[in-house]
């Protein structure tokens, strides 16, 4: 589709009779020095097997024919690691989370600076998808579940950084140096779960405490692992959010490399590498999705809107392109 289409044809939400839930405070909120006990628990194994080349749910894969043996190997090392790690503080988990007053404008989401929402703090831009939809499927963007300025509604956004990797890079080059590989890789691959695992924890609290939208969710890790909860905490990078340049915006927001020690390298890959960062949104519409492949009037559209060159837009967009950049 043009563009234009493609934005005609938004997700249609019915705003009218909604009433966006209200955040505890707006702002930000630090974490210096977060429990990692209170992590365990939303641990997802899964992953933790497939960065082993160990093909398996767990915990099924604990028992399976073929790799349940060493998988189970594995996880005992993992779990004598996790205790070592907690009781000798080898880490040290930090985050900061923010919500704003906020409004969509088009596939461009403004963020306020305070409630009386006057003044823009800075604009968020995101990608729509473009392609022909069937059966009047509509053409999703991350900036339909955000009010419409026309609405009057007062709706929000909020954002996180969270890590685990304080620490985890000395320590992992010490194991190196005494020739223990297989405790360096364990160490990162427990690091990369915990952070994980720390998302979907905060995540959690802010559905329960921090925005408090869902104060009565009660759900078990199997059901948090399949995404049975209202709002949604996509990261740019990802399918509904492939602009990476977005993390410049969100982490500007969040203050993160000062309140959480997180910094973005020249390729937007944060460092310490065990690090998660994304967006909050709390509408009960809200959900993952892929923007599929985009055209060159909307890459022109971001390009204006965001104040950078259509050739800066086409090469952080590449893998979305339905066109050659030449």
């Amino acid at each position: 589709l043009d563009y234009q289409s493609a934005l005609t044809n938004k997700s249609p939400i019915e705003w009218r009779g909604y009433i966006p839930p209200v955040p505890s405070f707006t702002g930000l909120k630090v974490f210096k020095d977060y429990d990692l006990n209170a992590l365990i628990d939303t641990i997802d194994w899964t992953p933790f097997f497939i960065s082993w080349d160990l093909a398996g749910k767990y915990p099924n894969i604990l028992n399976d024919d073929i790799v349940g043996d060493t998988a189970s190997q594995l996880f005992a090392d993992a779990q004598t690691m996790l205790k070592q790690i907690i009781k000798e503080q080898w880490i040290t988990p930090k985050a900061t989370i923010g919500f704003w007053p906020a409004a969509s404008d088009g596939d461009d989401i403004i963020v306020y600076q305070d409630e009386n929402r006057t003044t823009e703090l800075t604009r968020l831009h995101h990608v729509r998808q473009q392609m022909q939809r069937h059966d009047n499927k509509p053409n999703q963007s991350l900036a339909d579940y955000i009010a419409p300025l026309e609405t009057g509604l007062n709706d929000y956004i909020g954002g996180f950084v969270v890590t685990t990797g304080h620490g985890v890079e000395e320590r992992a080059k010490a194991f190196e140096a005494a020739h223990d590989d297989y405790s360096s890789i364990m160490l990162k691959a427990l690091a990369d779960r915990l952070a994980e695992a720390f998302a979907e924890h905060m995540h959690l609290r802010v559905r329960k405490e921090f925005w408090g939208y869902r104060q009565d969710e009660s759900l078990s890790n199997e059901e948090l692992i399949k995404e049975n909860y209202q709002g949604i905490r996509p990261a740019p990078g990802y399918p509904a959010c492939p602009d990476h340049t977005e993390k410049t915006t969100l982490f500007k927001l969040l203050n993160a490399t000062a309140n959480a020690g997180v910094e973005l390298t020249s390729s937007f890959a944060m460092t310490p590498a065990a690090s998660v960062s994304g967006f909050y949104y709390s509408h009960p519409d809200a959900k993952y999705f892929a923007t599929g492949k985009i055209g060159k009037d909307q890459v022109e559209s971001l390009a204006a809107r965001k104040q950078m060159t259509i050739k800066e837009m086409e090469r952080w967009l590449s893998p979305v392109l339905n066109y050659d950049p030449q």
